[in-house]
């Protein structure tokens, strides 16, 4: 026990000095952590697990990736690629999982229902991998293939899964036409159903709770993430894709302290990742990989040059806003990692032994493996050389936290007459280049925006803008409100726009 309590202390401890180099690094950094828990299984022998601990484990670490993929998805500015991103979800994943499965079947020579099964666990993208580089790297893409790309590694993983459960039902003997098609209707419209409904919940609880101790929203959050996998899941409904639904409802709804839970959530996410590759770790055994290199290598390089290809063309062709160059650089950034490392470890516990010829989970790993450490440091070169990196971008605007912009606080000064200001006009006055004036209170409450020809009186309040200080939190808040072209305030003044207690601070 005190073994394994100093293996998590000093596991955490290293997940957040690396946390840095992952910003400078991207996420083959993770590979770390498969090499910390190989090391530590064979030092510490009590820690070998077995397949099925293994695959609990992982199984909910992987609700909380699923959560947060779609919790920090700005729907803004994802939704104009929604349509396309959903196509490469559902119709992709299957395109790439039969490609996969011949290839597999006619270059390798394995049984066509291994094959297939290969397929459908590899055939989905990372969403935490495409996350951490296009972040780190401070990466906006050319022509929305920023919002497509997250957007689309962010939901394909439920489609992955369905396919990887109707692999083992077919493979164990279990399935039957009407199981069949029960199985693919409860997967989707449950778990859509049930994700709708928590989703609509969880906003109005968010809304209408006071949390009287900080932090407690964090812990109230979590449970929903909890909820939203397993009520759709008792019911045979998919739990991943519920909770990708109530993840990107609830990070583009409007409540209190919601840029705390995205800090919680990034550091929970990022443990999260730690714990599936450590774990990983700890079940493979160096002496077997040797074994699973080759194939592993030709699955690779099947779906980087030839499934992964064939499927953005034929989906993103008829919409002739993407040339080769796009296609060529999505390929590159279609990163395999956690969800595919679960899925094989479910059907490696699920599927008898003796139906199986080849180390499902092994091979999955060397793939996964090679995806990190090749693709992962090779999409910012892509990028670079493809000439698809937006410059004038800002890549964080692609997701909903905000997480790296400069927090505001808010203060008031009082104007008397023996006030230095008392009398002068602002341009006349020596005001720090970090305070933004807002608004002059007069003594009548008449509002005024602050202009160089405004002239402080006696009696005035001055609203003013500063960076904070040690981030606590305020009582005024700044919001961003887009305005679609059909808007019913485009070409309307300022004054006409109902202020409800707010102000307009700046238009961009």
């Amino acid at each position: 026990m005190n073994e394994f309590l100093l293996l998590v202390a000093i596991m955490i401890a290293v997940c957040v000095f690396l946390n840095n180099a992952s910003f400078r690094v991207g996420i083959p950094v993770l590979v770390v952590f498969i090499a910390f828990g190989m090391l530590s299984g064979m030092a510490i022998p009590k820690l070998s697990t077995n397949e099925n601990e293994v695959g609990q484990v992982c199984t909910v670490a992987l609700i909380f990736i699923m959560f947060y993929g779609g919790f920090g998805t700005r729907w803004q500015t994802a939704r104009p690629v929604a349509f396309q991103a959903g196509l490469l979800a559902t119709l992709g994943v299957l395109l790439t999982a039969g490609i996969t499965g011949l290839c597999c079947h006619y270059l390798l020579d394995w049984d066509w229902m291994e094959s297939f099964l290969m397929g459908s666990v590899i055939a989905s993208t990372d969403a935490a991998s495409v996350f951490s580089i296009l972040r780190s790297r401070k990466l906006c893409l050319k022509k929305g293939l920023t919002p497509l790309l997250e957007m689309e590694s962010g939901s394909n993983d439920p489609c992955s899964n369905i396919l990887t459960l109707l692999m083992i039902s077919l493979i164990s003997g279990k399935a039957t036409v009407g199981g069949t098609v029960w199985l693919i209707l409860a997967q989707f419209g449950l778990g859509a159903v049930f994700g709708l409904v928590i989703s609509t919940l969880a906003v109005y609880a968010m809304r209408r709770i006071n949390f009287a101790t900080s932090g407690f929203d964090s812990l109230f959050v979590l449970a929903i993430a909890l909820l939203s996998y397993a009520v759709p899941s008792l019911f045979d409904g998919n739990g991943y894709l519920s909770a990708y639904i109530v993840g990107i409802v609830l990070g583009n709804a409007t409540f209190k302290g919601k840029k705390e839970l995205v800090n919680f959530f990034d550091g929970t996410t990022g443990l999260m990742q730690v714990i599936i590759f450590f774990m990983l770790g700890l079940l493979v055994e160096p002496s077997r990989l040797h074994a699973c290199l080759l194939p592993a290598l030709a699955i690779f390089f099947i779906l980087l040059l030839v499934a992964r290809p064939v499927a953005l063309t034929a989906i993103l062709a008829p919409f002739k806003k993407y040339g080769s160059r796009d296609l060529c650089l999505m390929s590159v950034c279609g990163l395999r990692g956690a969800a595919s490392i679960v899925f094989a470890i479910v059907a490696a516990v699920t599927i008898n032994d003796d139906l199986l010829k080849n180390d499902l989970i092994d091979i999955v790993f060397c793939v996964v493996l090679l995806s990190l450490l090749l693709q992962g440091t090779l999409i910012p070169y892509a990028a670079r050389e493809l000439d698809l990196v937006d410059n004038d971008g800002d890549v964080m605007k692609t997701f909903s936290d905000f997480s790296e912009e400069v927090g505001l606080q808010f203060v008031e000064h009082r104007i008397n007459a023996r006030h230095l200001w008392c009398g002068k006009r602002i341009r006349d006055v020596e005001i720090p280049a970090e305070y933004l004036l807002c608004l002059v209170i007069r003594s009548d409450g008449t509002r005024l925006i602050p202009v160089g020809d405004t002239e402080f009186q006696d009696g005035d309040r001055v609203i003013s803008a500063a960076k904070e200080f040690d981030g606590s939190s305020s009582s005024i808040r700044i919001e961003r409100h887009p305005l679609a072209s059909n808007s019913r305030w485009e070409g309307k003044c300022v004054k006409d726009y109902p202020s409800r207690g707010s102000q307009i601070m700046l238009i961009q």
